[in-house]
């Protein structure tokens, strides 16, 4: 009998690490919650939540040298899960209150204020998968859990192409706001070994456990 997949949940000080832990506890995975380099490097999955400022979570994740982690397990095709912030981060830049902030650069674009009158954009919204999705797999006409202000509006990196490494992103969207005053952001995506989604899957019910079991499931 094969055991259960190793995640590391990576405390870095900004992260809801508690529930995640349980909530990955739940659906099968054996979990570490640590910023132990050894182990966030070599664990059968790596999760990097987020809670905060996108600046100060860089720095936080800067500071337990989660950067040089983060591009090493995917340099080496690992699986990383961001959750909110966590996946705001894997963008090339923020931009909050007038200042601009490095991100991780896994993918071009800019995280920035939503564009309507409803912030935070908190509580449950449907989202728009694409075809071909295993991270909703079961679960793409459910509701999830949001609280965010910023997002990444827009997607650069062109998904209708190879990108040479791996498959083609798949991004699924949703919108914060109605009618004239909504707007639509990235809600996850799936790209190789990184996966992100803007909901907090931990906080999201029974879709939110069947998700993260997809993605422990894939480990």
């Amino acid at each position: 009998m094969m055991s259960s997949p190793l995640v590391c949940v990576f405390d870095y000080g900004f992260g809801n690490v508690r529930s995640a832990t349980r909530a990955l506890e739940h659906v099968g995975a054996r979990v570490e919650l640590t910023s132990d380099r050894v182990i966030a490097e070599n664990a059968d999955g790596l999760v990097v939540p987020g809670v905060g400022a996108f600046a100060a979570v860089m720095q936080g994740l800067q500071e337990a040298r989660g950067d040089q982690i983060v591009g090493r397990r995917l340099s080496g095709g690992r699986p990383v899960l961001g959750i909110c912030v966590g996946m705001q981060v894997m963008f090339e830049r923020g931009v909050e209150h007038g200042v601009e902030s490095a991100g991780l650069d896994q993918w071009p674009g800019t995280v920035e204020l939503l564009q309507t009158s409803v912030v935070p954009n908190m509580g449950w919204a449907h989202v728009e998968a694409p075809e071909g999705t295993r991270l909703f797999a079961g679960v793409e006409d459910e509701r999830f859990y949001f609280v965010h202000s910023y997002g990444a509006r827009e997607f650069p990196l062109g998904t209708t192409e190879d990108t040479g490494r791996f498959a083609a992103p798949l991004v699924t969207w949703s919108t914060a706001g109605a009618g004239d005053d909504s707007d639509r952001f990235v809600a996850a995506v799936e790209n190789g070994p990184l996966a992100a989604t803007q909901f907090h899957p931990e906080k999201s019910g029974e879709a939110g456990l069947q998700l993260l079991r997809n993605w422990v499931e894939s480990l």
